[in-house]
């Protein structure tokens, strides 16, 4: 079976995609097949509202209508066994290409019901990893674990399975501090705590990828 995993940061090479790519090697280590996706090099919008999704007997029932870069990257993800979304926190909230992403995602599959609410065919695990400067401790004050929360409560909605989730703190922005306008952090704390806990991070995420692929 396959784990996708879903790149939500503009950049390639940082924080997020470093996890993602743990994630994933985990998952491979325990023999799945497995798929990086970075949402900033697509061509795509978010929904437009147009409800053909949920047009009982139309073409596009329970599938997003649209047609662009994403279309083919929701086909994957509906037949693959595990999916790990990846987002940096901006103002409190996923990055906009994962937001609108997310519209693309789970919309469709959602039902106006009193009963069963997906249309999404089977069951599927699923995880969040999330990187931010946020401190760990702050999270309750910020509100971001009601945000985590809820985001879980709709994976879990949509896909059926279990929803995991990871969170990366005061993560390192910069190569170079000097260069740019932060002098609220301290260069060489942020340096060293990301030497010394990242790595951890990133075995964290190497777990979680092992753990979603032996459940496969």
């Amino acid at each position: 079976m396959k784990v996708i995993a879903v790149n939500g940061s503009p950049r390639k090479d940082w924080n997020t995609a470093a996890m993602l790519r743990q994630a994933l090697q985990g998952s491979a280590d325990r023999g799945a097949i497995t798929e990086l996706i970075h949402l900033y090099e697509l061509d795509y919008r978010g929904c437009s509202s147009c409800f053909a999704c949920k047009t009982r007997g139309g073409p596009s029932y329970g599938r997003c209508a649209l047609q662009d870069d994403l279309a083919p990257v929701l086909q994957r993800i509906e037949k693959a066994g595990a999916l790990i979304l990846g987002s940096p926190i901006y103002f409190g909230q996923v990055s906009g290409g994962m937001r609108s992403f997310l519209e693309r995602l789970l919309f469709p599959y959602l039902r106006y019901s009193r009963s069963e609410r997906s249309l999404f065919p089977g069951k599927m695990d699923t995880a969040w990893i999330y990187t931010m400067n946020c401190p760990e401790s702050s999270l309750k004050d910020t509100g971001y674990d009601r945000v985590f929360a809820e985001n879980e409560r709709l994976l879990k909605m949509i896909f059926g399975g279990s929803c995991y989730t990871l969170t990366s703190h005061e993560t390192l922005q910069f190569t170079d501090y000097s260069k740019v306008d932060a002098d609220m952090f301290d260069p060489a704390e942020r340096k060293a705590r990301h030497e010394r806990i990242f790595p951890r991070d990133c075995a964290r995420a190497y777990d979680l990828g092992a753990r979603l692929a032996s459940s496969l």
